[in-house]
């Protein structure tokens, strides 16, 4: 994943003659912070874990990236992870820089306590070097809003009693009861939407009638599927880790949603489609593809069969180098995922301003403005593409570069 996003920085840097002390800042990470922490397990042992934090950049303005619970966390993956986040808030507008981070594990082979402990104790571990003006966490794979919740109270209960309600926008993704933003919860899922909304109006295409297969059945997955087909779109296939499901007909995200809550958020044995085989799921005849599960998904394994007319990578870097050169070849579009599932940091960016400001905003309110954005963003985009005559995401690079290009020439290198 690291060296696709540094090909990708590399080869954007290169057409749009990116000045050369600035393409130097931001081919490195400001900091790197890898903490061993120890947790007393429910039966007694204690277990140490692993956990990582990479700060991209901040010339922009704070830190913000999610944190993954995952076992293919590790520093590579966070800086790949760190770096595409500066693009991504870059290219949305935000006054933020990139970072992201985890904790190595597979969160299903514990508890919910221990769960607990494992995320205050890796919280206290980072100390510091997380803060509601300095680097602002949220929500990533296996990990939600009653993690950032945890997040929020251990800091705020390690400062000043005085300032707790001033530290709780330490995390964004929170629980309504606890700061969090209404509609958060579904903001990247409708970003995704809004980005295929976008791509409909432009390419005259309504969204009505389509067919589209969706992989991963998280947040992601489902709000995309719940937002596409409220747009008269049909989900014909879901894929995840415990089996691959398909129905003609349409799936039922909602009744799919229930089955997997009930089932340890594993889709298999949902009585309303068939299982297949997962090696036949990119294949299928349909008009939208999103990938909203892990990396190096679409390869050039897979990539020949999509005969799909978008994807819309919900995913953080779902398609690797060559996989989107023969997507290109066939005349795929790709809506990439510094844009496509930006609506999740966009979101944040208001929970953050709303726990800043101590308001609380309609969740109508939110949808609107996370729309407006995007849509913004998408339009810059498709124009710088024009411009440099290269695809969305080469673009999406370059409008990224070029405001972070402008700032520090505007501002300077100190000293």
């Amino acid at each position: 994943m690291y060296d696709v996003v540094m090909k990708q920085f590399e080869h954007a840097a290169d057409i749009m003659n990116l000045d050369p002390g600035v393409r130097k800042i931001l081919s490195k990470t400001n900091t790197e912070i890898v903490v061993h922490f120890p947790v007393r397990l429910d039966n007694g042992k204690i277990e140490v874990f692993t956990g990582y934090r990479v700060q991209h950049n901040n010339a922009l303005g704070p830190y913000k990236g999610g944190l993954r619970y995952h076992a293919t966390v590790d520093i590579d993956a966070a800086r790949a992870l760190a770096i595409w986040m500066t693009w991504k808030t870059a290219l949305a507008g935000l006054p933020y820089g990139g970072a992201k981070g985890g904790i190595q594990l597979n969160p299903k082979e514990y508890s919910k306590n221990e769960l607990e402990r494992i995320t205050r104790r890796f919280t206290y571990a980072l100390g510091d070097n997380i803060g509601p003006d300095l680097d602002i966490p949220a929500p990533d794979v296996n990990t939600n809003a009653q993690i950032m919740a945890w997040i929020a109270d251990t800091f705020s209960s390690t400062k000043s009693p005085s300032t707790r309600f001033a530290n709780l926008h330490v995390v964004t993704g929170k629980p309504m009861g606890a700061g969090g933003l209404a509609g958060r919860d579904r903001a990247t899922g409708f970003g995704v939407v809004s980005t295929l909304k976008s791509w409909s109006a432009l390419k005259k295409q309504p969204l009505k009638g389509m067919r589209f297969i969706v992989q991963g059945f998280g947040n992601v997955g489902y709000w995309t599927a719940h937002f596409l087909l409220k747009e008269g779109a049909t989900l014909i296939a879901v894929q995840d880790a415990s089996a691959t499901l398909y129905n003609e007909k349409g799936i039922d995200p909602e009744a799919l949603l229930a089955h997997s809550d009930a089932n340890g958020r594993n889709i298999n044995g949902f009585a309303g489609a068939q299982e297949m085989d997962p090696k036949a799921f990119w294949s299928l005849k349909c008009d939208i593809v999103v990938p909203a599960a892990l990396g190096n998904q679409i390869t050039e394994e897979n990539a020949g069969g999509i005969t799909a007319k978008v994807v819309a990578e919900g995913a953080n870097g779902p398609t690797n180098i060559g996989g989107e050169a023969i997507l290109r070849k066939n005349g795929v579009d790709i809506i990439p995922d510094i844009l496509c599932n930006s609506g999740g940091v966009i979101g944040s960016y208001y929970e953050w301003l709303q726990n800043k400001r101590s308001e609380i905003w309609k969740i109508d309110e939110v949808l609107v403005m996370l729309h407006d954005k995007i849509e913004t963003a998408f339009e810059q985009v498709v124009s710088t593409a024009n411009e440099f005559k290269v695809d969305w995401r080469m673009s999406a690079y370059i409008v990224a570069l070029r405001r972070l290009e402008t700032t520090y020439m505007e501002r300077g290198i100190f000293p």
